[in-house]
């Protein structure tokens, strides 16, 4: 059965990881993402543009939620996961700089055959963190108005 129907974009992604005070550090003070909560050892919730990045504690989301106003079904997973983050040539530019001020080892730096660029780089709980320019999946740039 096909629709017409498509969905306008990604509202959110989420990555696990077991040590959400890493990931808090990570994310809010080494990316400079706006932290918009933090529920205990179970989540840390980042603003990113227009999307945002929810951070789970496997361990802790596959409980049931127990609360009826708020039925989310358990979930998890466990190992690496990926998310990539949009930058233009010159942020990469600043990002691989910054990354290197911090310690953080840049696993890969390379041009894809359309020519965009990709930094990849981990967390601290192992997760592949890519930035790339809009041009690897799109053939133009978008800009928010």
């Amino acid at each position: 059965m096909s629709t017409t129907l498509t969905p306008s974009g990604v509202l959110e992604a989420s990555l696990y990881a077991t040590d959400l005070n890493k990931a808090e550090e990570f994310y809010g003070e080494i990316l400079g993402m706006k932290k918009i909560a933090r529920i205990g050892e179970r989540h840390v919730f980042f603003r990113a543009g227009s999307t945002m990045l929810l951070v789970f504690n496997p361990m802790e989301t596959r409980k049931p939620s127990g609360n009826p106003d708020l039925p989310v079904p358990s979930h998890g997973s466990v190992g690496q996961s990926h998310i990539c983050f949009s930058a233009t040539a010159e942020e990469l530019d600043a990002w691989s700089g910054h990354l290197t001020e911090c310690g953080i080892k840049i696993e890969a730096d390379f041009l894809w055959p359309n020519g965009a660029r990709s930094i990849y780089l981990r967390d601290p709980a192992d997760n592949s963190v890519e930035f790339a320019e809009r041009r690897l999946w799109f053939d133009q740039e978008i800009t928010s108005s």
